[in-house]
């Protein structure tokens, strides 16, 4: 089955709160990724932010801020599935 992504909430420290359909949480550090080439732009903590939604029933950033599936980054649902189950980080 392909866990299908729901929510998604992005933090300041390029960490990402995903949220799948059959209730579990896992929490994505993306710092490590922000230094490769395809996703450099997502330095800019404002384009991090700002652009951080779901798509493709994944964790993704809507670049072009047009909602087109073809142009956005994300993250394969399978490797953010795997990671560990966290608690839900209140503010």
């Amino acid at each position: 089955m392909f866990p299908k992504v729901v929510q998604v909430i992005p933090m300041k420290d390029y960490s990402v709160y995903v949220y799948f359909e059959d209730g579990k949480i896992v929490c994505y550090d993306m710092s490590p990724m922000i230094e490769k080439e395809a996703f450099r732009q997502l330095k800019d903590i404002n384009v991090f932010m700002d652009t951080c939604t779901v798509m493709n029933d994944t964790l993704a950033w809507d670049i072009c801020k047009n909602r087109d599936n073809t142009v956005c980054l994300d993250i394969d649902p399978d490797t953010l599935y795997e990671l560990p189950l966290v608690k839900e980080k209140i503010a």
